[in-house]
């Protein structure tokens, strides 16, 4: 039955969320609390796991998050689960996309879900990162803090300067290496 279940509350979460891994880590985050599967801390470094894995982060969750909760056949339901519904719509939509690319509804309903999934984004990394500054000890939260607003710099950078994505991750890489050692 927990695979079954695990299929079908992923499946939803594959279904209604657009943008990505990131946009679904908050609607992954309510399922599992309210399943009580794993804890929020748990789910956390599921997430840091998952982002470290080759592979998309919402499926490598999924994946985790299953085999936490029923092992192999868990996590066997659960990346069937989030997967599925983006290949079947997939199917539709390239169907429909191609049809009609260039309808100016078409156009209006891309131009307005980009900001919902900015905003999803948005909200996942404030999850996780409230999650983050809320269980860790005093010295730990100050480099956090610290950590953040370095990306956070880093990342205004590479949007003014056009920086290439390699060398921002590089470069972050050497803050979390500093922050680590101190």
């Amino acid at each position: 039955m927990i695979y079954i279940e695990l299929f079908i509350e992923f499946f939803k979460i594959g279904l209604f969320t657009f943008g990505g891994g990131y946009a679904m880590i908050p609607l992954m985050t309510n399922t599992i609390a309210n399943n009580q599967w794993i804890t929020p801390d748990e789910f956390t470094q599921v997430i840091a796991i998952a982002e470290m894995t080759p592979g998309p982060i919402a499926v490598n969750s999924a994946t985790f998050v299953g085999q936490k909760v029923a092992g192999v056949g868990g996590s066997l339901a659960a990346t069937l689960g989030v997967a599925m519904p983006s290949l079947l719509l997939i199917l539709f939509i390239s169907k429909v996309f191609f049809a009609y690319n260039s309808h100016p509804l078409m156009k209006s309903i891309f131009k307005g879900i980009r900001p919902i999934v900015a905003g999803l984004v948005l909200a996942a990394g404030l999850s996780i990162g409230k999650t983050v500054m809320i269980t860790e000890t005093s010295p730990v939260l100050a480099l956090n803090y610290v950590t953040i607003i370095s990306f956070g710099i880093l990342g205004l950078v590479l949007i003014k300067k056009k920086m290439h994505p390699v060398l921002l991750i590089l470069m972050a890489a050497c803050i979390g290496s500093v922050s680590y050692i101190i």
